[in-house]
């Protein structure tokens, strides 16, 4: 019995689209600067000495509880940034690799598996940390770390979905 073209035709199937290992290099790059700012160098004693020298040249003498209070506020600070940006970097990484029909511009599988890898991360770093004499790994910074990347995957649908809104009038 003869068969149909299209019956004969292999079926091919995009494993990972052409280009979205490009998506990939920003992620991994913002997760080699996590990783090292999770070694000694970037300690609280090492930050803090070098960023009290610069604030005590620029302005003068600073008092030393002050500035522990703002360096400390700065250190939780770097973490909300680095992890909300992880997150949306692995969002655009995994929006490329794993595209969706009729997803459009965000899908909750896509915010997910990015939440779920920032939270991972986060895991790893302060575990990481706790390995480290001069630093120590803590429950509440692997939470901060995971709010921010919840936060930037509530701000991307946000903005997402305006976008798609304002294309669709």
């Amino acid at each position: 019995m003869p068969q149909s073209a299209t019956e004969s035709q292999p079926v091919t199937r995009k494993w990972f689209p052409l280009g979205a290992w490009k998506q990939w290099i920003p992620a991994l790059i913002w997760i080699a600067i996590i990783t090292f700012e999770s070694t000694d160098l970037f300690s609280s004693e090492h930050t803090g000495s070098v960023l009290y020298s610069v604030i005590s040249r620029v302005f003068g003498p600073v008092n030393p509880l002050a500035f522990d209070i703002w360096h400390h506020y700065l250190r939780k600070a770097g973490h909300v940034v680095g992890f909300f940006v992880l997150s949306y970097l692995l969002f655009r990484a995994w929006r490329t690799t794993l595209p969706l029909r009729g997803a459009g511009f965000w899908s909750l599988p896509w915010a997910r598996i990015s939440f779920l890898m920032s939270v991972m991360i986060a895991t790893l770093d302060e575990w990481h940390q706790s390995t480290i004499p001069s630093r120590t790994g803590t429950f509440h910074d692997v939470v901060l770390d995971s709010a921010a990347a919840a936060t930037a995957q509530l701000v991307l649908w946000l903005v997402l979905r305006r976008r798609s809104s304002a294309r669709n009038r």
